[in-house]
């Protein structure tokens, strides 16, 4: 049942279209909802007769934007990592912490003892704090199983949280996230008994809607990550995959190749990986969450992904480990303040490109036909969304057309 047809108006809109403002500002805008879509917007002056005569609501000049997206997220795991934390605020790094047993697999140690209830027991918190930041979308991973049996649970348990609460979520399929320890220097034989197994019985229980990997030194090799994308294609689920973010391993040029939708993280990424993704039409997804809370130093390189044109999507890479954040707009904040990317393209990053990221062509602008998932703002100019720290001004969403 969708909700009775509405105009919004007394509203500045945001809509994250057009060419001469980054933002698509329409001022003293109208908005019509109808069906769990945008049936029109324009300003108020333009409204149509027949829009008029609905019911109307005034917003009393608040901003209006597409609802957010969070496209790249860990939050179904078990346990934390507070005691790493320690660590490497006493000088191990994220690799020194990684080979002495402690990070993905110290996470993956608790993943393997929760129930599916106790995984989304754990993740509604956070959840529930990115959708009063006017989070609509969230993607979710696997990745802490690295067992057949764990790696469906946590599917399970992310679908679980979308009929739970009032948010759409994507699930990737992350079994390539790290060597679990029975699979110790054996990379190659959890790929094929683990991972690729376990992606067919996941795709067959309607599971995933993408499969992830993390192409690194301390975790898989681009041969590895290309055996497993080779099955993801032959059944016809996207791509994505962690590259680039602690050595340049050419990861995000495989990801191009298999015109995966996303290459996330990239601190390292070269030029010609840039180009790569340009030819396909790979979103970069930037995570300064982990960036910030490994206190690495090398940043991506925002300049080159502008230069050739790359849609740049911004998520917190909420995780039990390097980013253990749950804020979207905490993240757009530190996109502009680490990285120098303006608060236009944080606002793109977490709705438009989002969007594409994680192929929903239906969201993350505000024009005719797109869904009627929005958020609005105690705020008159979306530059406020990313320039305040811990400070969230969301007034309410609009989920399919309902407030």
């Amino acid at each position: 049942m969708h909700p009775s047809p509405l105009t919004l108006i007394n509203l500045q809109a945001a809509t994250m279209v057009g060419k001469s403002d980054p933002y698509g500002l329409i001022a003293d805008a109208a908005l019509v909802l109808d069906q769990g879509r945008i049936a029109w917007i324009g300003p108020r002056a333009d409204l149509p007769a027949a829009h008029a005569a609905l019911l109307q609501k005034d917003m009393g000049g608040r901003l209006i934007t597409p609802a957010l997206i969070d496209c790249h997220t860990h939050v179904v795991h078990g346990g934390n990592r507070a005691t790493e934390f320690e660590m490497r605020l006493q000088g191990a790094s994220y690799e020194e912490v990684a080979r002495a047993g402690g990070g993905i697999i110290s996470t993956v140690k608790a993943t393997r003892t929760a129930s599916q209830a106790d995984l989304v027991a754990q993740a509604l918190p956070f959840v529930d704090a990115m959708i009063a930041e006017g989070v609509a979308v969230i993607e979710i991973k696997s990745g802490y199983g690295l067992d057949a049996e764990t790696e469906l649970r946590m599917l399970r348990a992310a679908r679980e949280i979308a009929t739970l609460r009032q948010i759409t979520v994507k699930t990737s399929y992350l079994a390539a996230h790290a060597i679990p320890p029975e699979y110790k220097d054996r990379a190659d034989a959890y790929i094929d008994q683990v991972a690729i197994p376990t992606l067919h019985a996941a795709h067959a229980e309607g599971l995933v809607d993408a499969v992830d990997g993390f192409c690194e030194g301390i975790a898989f090799s681009p041969a590895q990550i290309e055996r497993l994308f080779t099955v993801a294609a032959q059944l016809n689920i996207p791509v994505k995959l962690h590259a680039e973010q602690l050595s340049n391993l050419g990861g995000a040029a495989l990801a191009a190749r298999f015109n995966a939708l996303s290459a996330d993280h990239l601190e390292y990424l070269d030029e010609a990986g840039v180009m790569a993704m340009d030819q396909s039409g790979t979103v970069a997804v930037i995570l300064p969450g982990a960036f910030y809370t490994l206190r690495e130093t090398q940043m991506p390189p925002i300049a080159l992904l502008r230069k050739h044109n790359v849609p740049m999507a911004v998520a917190t890479d909420m995780n039990p480990g390097s980013s253990p954040m749950s804020s979207l707009l905490l993240a757009m904040n530190m996109a502009c303040t680490l990285f120098r990317m303006t608060p236009a393209e944080a606002l793109a990053g977490a709705t438009t490109h989002a969007a594409r990221a994680l192929n929903l062509p239906n969201h993350g602008t505000l024009a005719p036909g797109q869904a009627a998932d929005l958020a609005i703002w105690n705020a008159q100019h979306p530059a406020e969304l990313a320039y305040r720290i811990g400070f969230n001004p969301l007034h309410q969403r609009i989920i399919g057309g309902a407030l």
